[in-house]
This record gives structure tokens, C-alpha cells and sequence, in this order.
């Protein structure tokens, strides 16, 4: 079991189910700050989802659709080979992803935020600039009931955030039930 620690701890486990989030960067307001008083991490991301989802400011280059199906080739690319993939959303400005890694975490984030974001950069006209935040938060599932939770959590929040009406009709998600193809 891997525990990178950089400013979020990170616990990691080759077949274990791993919930994972990442975000464009600049996508929360700049100076933002949680709570004082003492709460729980999973209240700080929900907090922070929150935020994302209105994106009310930073960046949103992943509702452009071009970009969009850059993230989800990538997803479906790296599944051949990083990890098991069961759920997963790309949002306006950040990606939820229900995993179970088959590699080393931290080499399979680096490999994908890597790839998108130099082809996104390159698309875009931004060439050499930060496309991702550094850090992303992630939180081992151990449960076969907080599995499912975050299963329907991924799949809701394009309904939640008001993108869609029902999870089947976000484009963007593996609850898409369209048409075959982006």
C-alpha cells in the first residue's frame, strides 16, 4: 500500500477501488478558505464540489466538446491498462473517476493529466501553461455500499450541477445512454 504524502495524504492500493478527483487549474476562487472549525474530508470535498460545480469562476475548457472527448478517450485509453474503470464524469472544470488501479496511482495520474493537458494546451493556444491543478484528491473505497454511493454520486452530478436532466443524457459520463460515439 502506497501513502505519498504532498499536501493531501494519499492512500493508495493496487485492487482497490479508488474514488479519484482532479480539476482544472484556477477553477476554485483564488484565496478560498473552508471552515475553521473542525470537519471532515469528506465535508471539505463535498464543499469544494460544490464550488466546482457552480463554476462561477476559474476556467471550463472541459465543456468544450473537443476537449471533452480528449478526457474521455484518455480515460478509456488508460483503462486498457492502469486501472479498471466503473464510473466516471467529466464536469466543465473537473473529472470524477471510480477506478481500480491496476499501476501505481500516482504514474497513471501523471501519464493522464500529462497527455490531456498538452494536447487540450495545444488545441486551446496555451501551450506551456498549467492545465491541471497539481493535486488531486482521492479517497480509497472500502465498502461494497460506499462503492455503490459514489457510484451514483459520479454519474449525479452533471443532474446535481443542472448540465442535464437525467445522468443518462450527460454526454460526458459512462451513464451516457445516447447515441454510440462523442
Amino acid at each position: 500500500m502506497q501513502v505519498p504524502h504532498r499536501r493531501l495524504p494519499h492512500l493508495y492500493a493496487i485492487g482497490q477501488p479508488l474514488f479519484v478527483t482532479f480539476r482544472l487549474y484556477g477553477s476554485l476562487p483564488p484565496g478560498r478558505q473552508f471552515p475553521i472549525e473542525p470537519v471532515t474530508s469528506c465535508d471539505a470535498f463535498l464543499s469544494m464540489d460544490r464550488l466546482l460545480d457552480g463554476a462561477r469562476s476559474g476556467p471550463t475548457y472541459l465543456a468544450m466538446p473537443f476537449i471533452a472527448k480528449i478526457i474521455v478517450d484518455s480515460l478509456e485509453h488508460c483503462s486498457e491498462v492502469d486501472y479498471l474503470l466503473h464510473a466516471w464524469v467529466v464536469m466543465p472544470n473537473h473529472v470524477h473517476l471510480l477506478v481500480i488501479a491496476r499501476t501505481h496511482v500516482s504514474k497513471f495520474m501523471r501519464r493522464l493529466k500529462g497527455y490531456t493537458a498538452r494536447r487540450a494546451n495545444e488545441l486551446l493556444f496555451r501551450t506551456g501553461q498549467p492545465f491541471w491543478q497539481e493535486e488531486s484528491y482521492d479517497h480509497l473505497v472500502r465498502t461494497s455500499e460506499e462503492f455503490s454511493n459514489i457510484e451514483a454520486y459520479i454519474l449525479n452530478n452533471p443532474v446535481k450541477a443542472g448540465l442535464a436532466r437525467t445522468a443518462e443524457e450527460y454526454r460526458y459520463s459512462s451513464g451516457y445512454r445516447g447515441q454510440a460515439g462523442l
